[in-house]
Formats: C-alpha cells, sequence, structure tokens
C-alpha cells in the first residue's frame, strides 16, 4: 500500500526554506515526511520515502553531507542518549528522528574478573552494536569510561563492525574469566545541552512529539509499511520477550521482541510457535527452553497475569 502524507501541502515560509532536505520534495502524497536533526546539534532536515533504517541512515547522510557509516544511532523525539527512546523497527508518524553520529574513540583494558561484565548489546541494523545498558554494581559499572551509547568497534582487536548484537553478546560471553582484554570503543559525539531540538523557528511542541496511532514499521525483509501501533496487550509481551531476549541472549532488541510475537499471533501451541519462528528467524537458532519461556510470556500478557 502507498505511503501517503496526512494534510494538505503547504507554501514554503521563510522558516521551512532553512530546511535541510535530502532530495528535492517529492509530489503530494507520494511519501511520508520526517524531521531530522545531528544529536549534538544541526539545522532541521527532512527525510523521506524510506523503506529500512540503511536507507534511513544514507538520506540523513545525504541530508548532512556525512557518510551514512558515521550514525551509530538514532533516538526519537530527544537529542539525549536516552536508550528508552533508541529508534528500532517502528517510527511513528510524527515522531522526530535524532541521529547521533562517531565522536571520540578511546581503549580500554579490562580484566573479567566476573563470569559476568554486565552489559546489555543491541546494534542499530546497519552493522553497528553498541551498548544499550550497564547493569548497576556490575564489573563495567565500576569503569566509568565505558558508557551506554558506545559502539563497540573491536574486541581483542578482533574488529566487531557488521556483526549482529548477539555475535557480540556472545564473543563477550565466551572469555575466559580472569583474562584481561581490550575493547575499542567510539562513543557519540556529545550534544550541547544548551541546544534543545527546534522546529522551524520554535521549540519543538509536544504535539508535534506526541505518538500517533500509526507507524511506520521497518523491517528486517520486505518494504516498510504504515501499521495500527501494537496493542496493549502486544506490547506488554513485546516488553516481556525484550527482557528475556537480555536474560537468555545479553541482547535487547524490540524490533526483534515484536518480530516474534506477531509470529505467535495465531499459533494454538509451542510446536507451531517453534515453526513460525524458524521460519522467520531461523538464523537465531534460539534454544527450545527460550521458545518455550517466550510462548509462556505471551500467553501470560494474553490472559493480563503481568
Amino acid at each position: 500500500m502507498p505511503l501517503r502524507l496526512r494534510g494538505k501541502k503547504k507554501g514554503k515560509s521563510k522558516e521551512t526554506s532553512k530546511l535541510v532536505e535530502s532530495e528535492e520534495a517529492a509530489a503530494p502524497g507520494a511519501r511520508l515526511l520526517f524531521h531530522t536533526q545531528l544529536a549534538h546539534g544541526s539545522p532541521t532536515g527532512r527525510v523521506g520515502g524510506f523503506a529500512s533504517v540503511r536507507e534511513l541512515y544514507e538520506q540523513i547522510g545525504q541530508a548532512y553531507r556525512i557518510p551514512a557509516a558515521e550514525i551509530i544511532f538514532c533516538t526519537l523525539n530527544t537529542h539525549k542518549i536516552d536508550m528508552d527512546n533508541l529508534l528500532g523497527g517502528q517510527i511513528g508518524l510524527e515522531d522526530f528522528i535524532f541521529a547521533h553520529i562517531k565522536g571520540s574513540k578511546k581503549e580500554v583494558d579490562v580484566l573479567k574478573s566476573e563470569d559476568s561484565l554486565g552489559l546489555t548489546i543491541t546494534d542499530n541494523g546497519t552493522g553497528y552494536a553498541f551498548i544499550k545498558h550497564i547493569k548497576e554494581d556490575s564489573l563495567v559499572d565500576q569503569i566509568k569510561v565505558i558508557c551506554v551509547g558506545d559502539h563497540i568497534e573491536s574486541i581483542n582487536g578482533k574488529n566487531m563492525v557488521g556483526c549482529r548484537h548477539y555475535e557480540v553478546a556472545n564473543l563477550l560471553k565466551g572469555l575466559e574469566k580472569g583474562q584481561t582484554f581490550k575493547l575499542t570503543l567510539i562513543e557519540p559525539m556529545k550534544a550541547f545541552e544548551m541546544i534543545e531540538p527546534r522546529l522551524k523557528s520554535g521549540i519543538l511542541s509536544k504535539a508535534k512529539i506526541s505518538k500517533g496511532r500509526e507507524t511506520l514499521r521497518l523491517r528486517f525483509k520486505g518494504p516498510a509499511t504504515v501499521e495500527e501501533v501494537h496493542s496493549e496487550i502486544e506490547e506488554k509481551a513485546i516488553k516481556k520477550v525484550d527482557d528475556l531476549l537480555e536474560t537468555y541472549m545479553g541482547i535487547r532488541d524490540t524490533e526483534l521482541a515484536a518480530t516474534m510475537v506477531e509470529a505467535g499471533r495465531d499459533k494454538n501451541n509451542p510446536d507451531e510457535f517453534a515453526v513460525a519462528l524458524d521460519e522467520a528467524l531461523g538464523d537465531f537458532a534460539f534454544p527450545d527452553e527460550f521458545v518455550f519461556d517466550v510462548w509462556g510470556a505471551m500467553g501470560d500478557a494474553k490472559q493480563g497475569r503481568f
């Protein structure tokens, strides 16, 4: 189904003429448009017509004349490194996109004195794994130079660019206890706290950053589609599945969790669900215990037990 703009086309004002655009404006109704900024401070730009996170990054790169590979991740409706507002597989039709680009590189030697490092890893869908959460009082929490949002470029010299989050998590988990290893990290470019996100000549309004009932869904495979937001039950199930991903695999990925919940919508038992997961996400090779727990979590959500 074609993606359609809401509302009527307006003539360009002096303010909108200052907007940075990634390409010439398309005909009315041809595509959705989203406002964007670089998180550390920039003019406001517009992007649209993308079908994946990779295409979105390419458009932001074109808008600001930077390589798309400079973008580590994006947040929605905040310029801060806020993992609760991380851009995943869905963008509300009125969301404002902030791109966090590469800043300083740092190398850290870490003694793995405990089995668990206390890191939760995610990735941006274009080959960059980064730190989404650091457990309080964990081993890594004591190393203040390691921060949420840091891109993990290499581990002991092994290049991690192009690896998925679970591959990076598995490598870290597999390091021997008592071993010292080297992390090469790239932190997001720091935002100037005095710069507030602006739209045209004013501050970004609450109305502009409010969530709509529809979202643009960016998929691992296939075209982007405009869909209704998940139901309250599905949102609870997705959150629980995301928690299970962290427990079993050391990763956070709401888009992956949503795909799993959707795969189980019309399934009658765990066996049917396992087959559906293999068809949709066979590369992950989820263990049976994990699949059973995910099925149970979805059942609990339907029964209102959360």
